[in-house]
């Protein structure tokens, strides 16, 4: 099995839809354990599957091209032919890195010790993976209470605002972070805000993560108007959250081995044929150039929200022949 990482930098708003409404309050999707926003991956997998088959529907191409797509994403019942499972999956998309206002600092990105832990355990298999040991070293600030440490910096430590909280220059301590920046090399290699990420990193407790990443959160209060007045129509008003730009998230995902004991069909009425690894590839290589581009995902987008710029590299976080 081929595995591989890829981040997403929001550039704009994401709302990618709750499981319930709290009142006038449009929600987003939260783990549950944890509070923590997340974009489901169904609606990964749906968006990108939607965008495979339109690069493939065009006109002109092999038939068994196109249907090679819909096995690989997992084929419907077509022409009395069973369906199947996929032979790519996608994880949810988790947070690594949330923008925080500053009035010191004017934007600065903020971590804990639990996000960067889940992004190690997709890096590597080797225990002695930097990603975790930074993050076991920032858990082992936090607890000692003789250093008091408050926060993880990529800078030298002074007076930082995060919002209107004050950490004073004691209260911060300075980590290497250059696991992270080799990590992130082809994301941070882009131009724009993204690039100042690695000079602007704050790695707090898990506490004080969620409590910053809770008021952090985008809120609108959108109304209904009255056609002839185009004033406020009487308790019609209603609040949307989404996950602010500049954030960085993360998506672990893989692709099978070729089976070629799987028979195709199509959904133009041919006959069953056999798959071809020529095809099959084809499929692959799209699939990566499509994650290294720009995509829109979740609700809302004839406003714009969800745009998100992608970057995809591959790693060895889970070794294939433990598989069962």
């Amino acid at each position: 099995m081929d595995n591989y990482l890829t981040y997403l930098y929001l550039l704009t708003p994401l709302h990618t839809g709750g499981s319930a409404n709290e009142g006038n309050l449009m929600g987003i999707a939260r783990e549950v354990h944890t509070e923590f926003p997340y974009m489901p991956a169904s609606s990964l997998r749906g968006r990108i599957r939607a965008e495979m088959t339109k690069a493939f529907n065009l006109d002109g191409l092999d038939p068994n091209l196109k249907a090679e797509v819909e096995l690989f994403f997992g084929r419907k019942i077509v022409g009395g032919l069973q369906p199947t499972e996929g032979e790519v999956w996608f994880s949810d998309a988790m947070l690594l890195f949330f923008p925080i206002a500053s009035l010191s600092h004017h934007l600065m990105w903020i971590s804990c010790p639990l996000w960067l832990e889940r992004w190690s355990r997709w890096l590597s298999d080797d225990r002695t993976n930097p990603v975790k040991t930074l993050a076991q070293q920032c858990r082992n600030h936090f607890k000692d209470s003789e250093k008091s440490k408050t926060a993880i910096s990529s800078f030298p430590p002074e007076q930082t605002y995060l919002q209107t909280a004050l950490l004073t220059q004691e209260e911060i301590v300075m980590l290497n972070f250059s696991p992270v920046k080799q990590e992130l090399q082809t994301l941070v290699a882009q131009s724009g805000i993204i690039a100042q990420l690695l000079d602007k990193i704050l790695v707090l407790t898990d506490e004080d993560c969620i409590a910053l990443v809770e008021t952090g959160l985008q809120r609108e209060v959108r109304v209904m108007l009255e056609s002839s007045s185009k004033t406020v129509k009487g308790g019609s008003f209603r609040s949307e959250e989404a996950i602010p730009p500049e954030t960085v998230m993360f998506v672990p995902w893989g692709m099978k081995a070729f089976n070629s004991d799987v028979i195709l069909g199509t959904d133009e009425g041919h006959s069953p044929s056999p798959r071809s690894s020529v095809h099959n590839q084809q499929v692959k290589d799209q699939l990566l150039r499509s994650l290294q581009g720009r995509l829109q995902f979740g609700g809302l987008e004839s406003l714009g929200r969800g745009w998100v710029q992608l970057a995809t590299s591959r790693t060895h976080g889970v070794n294939a022949e433990r598989e069962v």
